[in-house]
């Protein structure tokens, strides 16, 4: 059974004069009055008292008193804890008569219990490192965190990549009319070189034919002149005549190819190739941004994978809250993070967090419950006594919801002990709750 705290008696502490309390067992017992009456000193006592000489006031006696601090706080379990005299030496009593010493205190009281500003004042990180401790996932969690970094950082970056791969693609200039490819300068003087072979060729046919008809009229008038060389010359003049007709009509098939185009494209050659140039950059742009734009959806499934092994890992853990979880290394309370979340939320998920930290410390410490309204402060104690949680808590305020009033150092309505500075006899009586 978690451990609690069934009565407490402080005299000479800070403000506190005489102060006896019995405190609800589950739920909220509201330490009120106005300022500078003594109700911090009351939290401070009990955390001194069970804490230990490291939540010693620095000025602990009582302004003003000759008699030195005495605390007697009854536990639960039927522990009697009591400090007093000069030194306020610590004194234990178990329900057996057997003392004992700060270490059996520090075996069911929880640090945080009695000085919960130190969780409320940490960082978001270490509060959510505090949480994934206790319920045992946080090296798992810090684990999938680290991943899902990595593929997030991994996919902006290629995300980026992509985005400047498309906005290159679509700044360059396309050009429709240009081959694939680039053009080769050798290759057009080559079959330059081959059309002027060509028409070479024809050229020489052509000074054939001139000097064969050159002949032909030479013979005609040596036929004339040499009548007794007739025969010989009418039998050249007939070969030459056969040749000519043949020369006629290799003659008549001959066309000359213009090498104009060619021309020019050798002269036009560098824009073409700049053009070729563009459309192909434009091109592998486009591939590579599709193929950057596929990695970044293959990151985004592997991402929300790793996401969902996150919610799976956090819904099967043991978490003190319902509604509680961790984002990104802060705590997540009803989908608000710690500074989205109102101050009794913050208090709830802080009780819940502090109690799972050592569930055998039944009770907690609360300052300044001044933050919550009404409504708030009956909801808080509702779900506190759910919870089976004893809270003692202060509260700048005089009204029905206190438990007690502190005023002056003393219990309104509460006789007094009696003091060295105040000798009259009195006997205590308890308030009502």
């Amino acid at each position: 059974m978690p451990i609690k705290i069934n009565k407490l008696e402080i005299e000479n502490v800070k403000r506190v004069k005489a102060v006896k309390i019995e405190p609800t067992a589950n739920g909220l017992t509201i330490v009120g009055g106005k300022n500078n009456q003594g109700k911090t000193s009351v939290l401070d006592a009990i955390a001194w008292g069970l804490g230990g000489n490291r939540y010693r006031p620095s000025q602990a006696t009582r302004e003003g008193s000759v008699i030195p601090p005495h605390l007697h706080i009854v536990l639960s379990n039927g522990l009697v804890v009591e400090r007093k005299g000069k030194n306020s030496d610590l004194k234990i009593i178990d329900p057996n008569g057997q003392k004992g010493g700060q270490q059996l205190l520090d075996s069911f009281v929880e640090e945080l219990a009695i000085n919960l500003p130190k969780f409320m004042n940490s960082t978001n990180k270490e509060k959510a490192n505090i949480l994934l401790q206790i319920i045992g996932v946080g090296n798992q969690l810090y684990e999938l965190e680290k991943q899902e970094n990595e593929l997030y950082n991994n996919r902006r970056t290629i995300g980026q990549i992509a985005d400047q791969k498309t906005k290159y693609a679509k700044e360059q200039p396309y050009f429709p009319d240009v081959p694939k490819e680039l053009i080769s300068i050798s290759d057009l003087i080559q079959q330059q070189q081959a059309i002027l072979a060509r028409n070479g060729e024809n050229q020489r046919k052509r000074e054939k034919l001139s000097f064969i008809e050159q002949k032909h009229i030479q013979q005609q008038q040596e036929v004339e002149r040499l009548k007794q060389q007739l025969a010989i010359a009418e039998n050249a003049l007939l070969q030459i005549s056969q040749d000519l007709e043949i020369a006629k009509k290799s003659a008549l098939d001959l066309h000359d190819e213009s090498t104009a185009e060619l021309e020019s494209n050798i002269q036009e050659i560098d824009e073409i190739n700049r053009k070729v140039r563009a459309n192909l950059d434009k091109d592998k742009a486009e591939t590579d941004a599709h193929e950057y734009h596929n990695q970044y959806n293959q990151l985004t499934v592997k991402i929300e994978e790793v996401r969902k092994q996150k919610s799976v890992l956090l819904q099967s853990a043991n978490l003190p809250l319902e509604g509680l979880s961790v984002q990104d290394g802060e705590l997540i309370y009803n989908g608000q993070k710690w500074d989205n979340m109102s101050g009794a939320d913050q208090l709830k998920v802080s009780t819940a967090i502090v109690r799972k930290l050592k569930p055998n410390c039944g009770f907690i410490l609360l300052d300044k419950l001044e933050q919550m309204d009404l409504d708030s402060l009956h909801e808080f104690g509702k779900w506190l006594e759910q919870e089976g949680l004893q809270a003692i808590a202060t509260r700048v305020s005089t009204g029905e919801e206190c438990s007690i009033i502190i005023e002056d150092g003393y219990v309104a309505g509460q006789d007094t002990v009696p003091t060295v500075d105040q000798p009259q006899q009195k006997t205590w009586k308890a308030g009502e709750f």
